[in-house]
């Protein structure tokens, strides 16, 4: 763990420069090569050759969806964790992003909507009615929303609708496809008209959690304990939740359900910089888009010529890092 206010501001800097380093690498790597120059030549103006469009039209959208996508979803995280003080909270493993991927599909299926103007709001919708669904269901009995309860109810939740889910999709062949490919997580669907009309809900939702984060240092200590430093706790967790909402919704959207980014990086983060959530969050919006670039250059390179999916390399990585977290939960609680 870094201590100090220096070694840690330090420490972040160093992790800046690794995020640059992954962003560039996300231009450049891949089946096709690509130079410096082509990158130049490619944000400059309109691009002439073959790898100044591929720079244009597929790399840089493609990077801008993985610094989007992994700051969401790991301040996601990092946010529900603080929230319910339960250090295996995930919109993935609660339900969200599975309440979110079943009302695009629903958009998709029922209404023709086709375009990420149509369903973002429904990506939204879902993840906030999954999000409460999961919360009333593990509040039920004795003791409340304990993790353990939490992490079961998301879990079932999260089963029930992707079942729902695939009912839909294999209704339709194409729609099915469709679904297939944004199901294991991508950051190759979205282009720039998508990312601009995603992108303001993301940015909205992190300005809200970072915003929140010194409640969050309240709310660790215990709901009592918060309010008597003055912590409106209510309030708190509404705002949370809407940041959540906000950010998991908007990265459903344009990435497909991406799992252990919000699990793995927060714990990560809180290992370095300890358990204040300004740190926590601060090094989480740096640490997460560089895991899942890293992760979607690396799943260009080790199968060419195809590609795997980043989520199927983040899967690979962050199952087993959940394990452990299960089996040694309450060395890494919140």
């Amino acid at each position: 763990m870094l201590r100090g206010g220096w070694s840690r501001t330090f420490g972040l800097g160093v992790a800046v420069v690794v995020l640059v380093a992954a962003t560039w690498a996300s231009i450049v790597l891949g089946i096709n090569d690509i130079t410096v120059g082509d990158v130049l030549d490619a944000v400059r103006g309109t691009p002439a050759t073959d790898a100044e469009r591929i720079v244009y039209h597929l790399r840089i959208p493609r990077t801008a969806t993985g610094l989007l996508v992994g700051a969401g979803l790991g301040v996601a995280g990092a946010t529900m964790q603080g929230l319910t003080r339960n250090p295996l909270a995930d919109p993935g493993l609660l339900g969200i992003n599975a309440g979110a991927a079943l009302a695009v599909v629903v958009a998709m299926a029922g209404l023709g909507i086709t375009t990420a103007s149509g369903y973002v709001w429904f990506a939204f919708a879902g993840a906030a009615c999954a999000a409460l669904f999961v919360y009333a269901l593990g509040s039920l009995g004795l003791g409340g929303a304990t993790p353990v309860k939490l992490i079961l109810a998301g879990a079932a939740t999260t089963a029930f609708l992707g079942a729902i889910t695939t009912m839909i999709t294999l209704r339709d062949a194409s729609l099915m496809d469709d679904y297939r490919f944004w199901a294991v997580g991508s950051l190759t669907r979205a282009n720039g008209a998508m990312l601009l009309t995603v992108a303001p809900f993301i940015v909205a939702g992190l300005l809200l959690a970072m915003a929140s984060s010194r409640s969050l240092n309240a709310l660790a200590l215990g709901d009592d304990l918060a309010r008597s430093l003055g912590t409106r706790v209510r309030v708190s967790r509404a705002i949370g939740a809407i940041a959540v909402v906000l950010l998991a919704g908007g990265s459903t959207t344009i990435a497909g359900p991406v799992a252990f980014i919000g699990l793995v990086i927060p714990h990560i983060a809180r290992m370095i910089s300890g358990p204040d959530y300004r740190w926590v969050m601060a090094w989480t919006l740096v640490m997460a888009p560089t895991v899942l670039l890293i992760a979607d250059v690396v799943g260009r390179l080790v199968a060419q010529p195809q590609q795997l999916q980043v989520g199927i390399v983040v899967a690979a990585v962050g199952a087993p890092f959940f394990l452990y977290l299960v089996r040694h939960r309450k060395l890494v609680g919140v």
